[in-house]
């Protein structure tokens, strides 16, 4: 995914993960250690990329005019991101549907989309939003539906410690929302595609 903005300076990132790793009571010098926060500043950078991409961009390379009206849905999108709570993992799964209204988007742009607005310090709720209302601001479309469904490692790790729980959200625009029947049928056709 092509970047924007600034680019920070590695060595400030490597030396706040040395001094992370001295304040957990760790010898940042020790020989397993030594190239540890180059790699997690590295890691990190890798994780945020989202942060510095234009889905707007993506979304607008892959339209195109179509006379099509019918539901397009791609399920099963698989993604990570970093809780910006904690900075842990949370991971999952995104299915996206929208109902055309004569422009389609090719289907790898929505899955570059997904890739965008999970590798950022996120909250699942706000990704859920972000992915439908950049469908919709791109498309045009009668409507978008998004479901996200992630474990969090905040709460399988730390916390209360409940691992194999699942978060699922929602985010209906347009003949989704008002329309029961069309969102019935969306949720049906995503629980299908459940293992």
């Amino acid at each position: 995914m092509p970047e924007i903005g600034p680019q920070p300076q590695a060595e400030e990132a490597i030396a706040a993960v040395r001094t992370l790793l001295s304040w957990m009571g760790d010898d940042p010098e020790r020989p397993a250690l030594r190239d540890t926060p180059s790699r997690v500043a590295e890691s990190l950078r890798e994780l945020t990329a989202g942060s510095r991409t234009d889905v707007a961009a993506i979304l607008a390379e892959g339209a195109f005019e179509a006379d099509q009206d019918q539901m397009v849905l791609v399920s099963g999108l698989k993604f990570h991101s970093l809780c910006e709570h904690h900075l842990l993992p949370f991971f999952g799964q995104a299915h996206i549907a929208y109902l055309p209204q004569g422009r389609l988007v090719g289907l790898s742009k929505l899955a570059r989309a997904v890739a965008a607005f999970s590798r950022r310090l996120q909250v699942q709720e706000r990704m859920t939003e972000e992915i439908a209302q950049a469908l919709d601001a791109a498309l045009g479309p009668r409507g978008v539906g998004v479901v996200v469904e992630a474990e969090h490692l905040c709460m399988s790790m730390r916390g209360v410690g409940q691992p194999g729980h699942r978060t699922v959200t929602v985010a209906m625009t347009g003949r989704y929302r008002t329309d029961p029947g069309l969102r019935t049928e969306l949720l049906g056709l995503i629980r299908r595609q459940d293992p």
